[in-house]
């Protein structure tokens, strides 16, 4: 049974939908980006039909200021009380529950590796983890590339050099070539890491619970995690036994075609178990 109710967070309202089920052990699902609880083409709410189906309830929400909830869109940075709220409301909506794992994807994988320890999440399932300091789109080239190692970058302008409509905008004048320049000469240099990978490879590097990485290893993220991630900031993690890494032959950031659905489904419910 599908039920819709709301509950508090800082002062907001915040809409949730759960899926019933007689398990103990339930399934949080904290939606990527500004992503309303159903997901991408309604992705989330059919996965969360397939495990509550399983035999495990499923709670999905809208953080503040997205879909339903009230407030403002801090982000996913800005969201530890949502992610804790969140929980505090399964539990009570689902008062059987004994084990409590979060899934997320993108930067809701981020803000779960980051928070979901504090909010009494007992296991993780992150994937496609976002690692990149400030996105790019409308952002200029050199801006770009500065959030970006070496080998991406040099992936990233081999895809653009086959693109057509890339090389018109480069003759026709459309990207800046100095600031080109100068971000390539930024981005190729040995700096120290900051931001938001040190946090992310200190927090996976000190999780003291299960969480399973999947990653769909042609995506752009992806690609991007998987270059920090093989990066000294996640050495620790890399190291960590409560981590474990597992690769999709996609470039689905959503799992979006019914094969990597089935996948992302196996891999959360292997998860879920007692």
């Amino acid at each position: 049974m599908r039920q819709h109710f709301t509950f508090p967070c800082a002062g907001e309202t915040l809409a949730a939908t759960l899926d019933s089920a007689d398990g103990t052990t339930g399934l949080l699902i904290v939606s990527g980006g500004n992503e309303i609880r159903s997901g991408a083409h309604a992705g989330m709410a059919a996965l969360a039909a397939e495990i509550a189906a399983a035999g495990h309830p499923v709670l999905r929400y809208d953080r503040r200021g997205i879909g339903d909830s009230t407030g403002e869109n801090g982000g996913f940075e800005s969201s530890a009380d949502d992610i804790a709220a969140a929980v505090a409301a399964f539990r009570a909506h689902a008062p059987q529950l004994t084990r409590l794992v979060a899934f997320g994807n993108c930067d809701a994988a981020s803000a779960l590796a980051l928070f979901g320890p504090a909010a009494d999440v007992d296991a993780l399932v992150l994937a496609n983890m976002w690692t990149i300091e400030t996105e790019d789109d409308g952002a200029d080239e050199a801006e770009a590339a500065s959030t970006m190692t070496a080998s991406a970058i040099r992936s990233r302008y081999l895809a653009k050099l086959k693109d057509p409509r890339e090389l018109w905008r480069l003759a026709s004048g459309g990207v800046n070539i100095g600031k080109l320049v100068r971000g390539l000469r930024q981005a190729t240099a040995k700096t120290e890491v900051s931001g938001l990978v040190a946090r992310l490879g200190e927090a996976l590097g000190t999780l003291d619970r299960p969480a399973t990485l999947l990653v769909a290893e042609h995506d752009r993220t992806a690609i991007w995690f998987l270059e920090h991630w093989a990066s000294d900031a996640f050495a620790p993690a890399r190291a960590n036994p409560h981590l474990a890494l597992h690769r999709l032959d996609s470039g689905s950031h959503s799992f979006a075609n019914a094969s990597d659905k089935a996948w992302l489904r196996e891999r959360i419910l292997a998860v879920l178990p007692e």
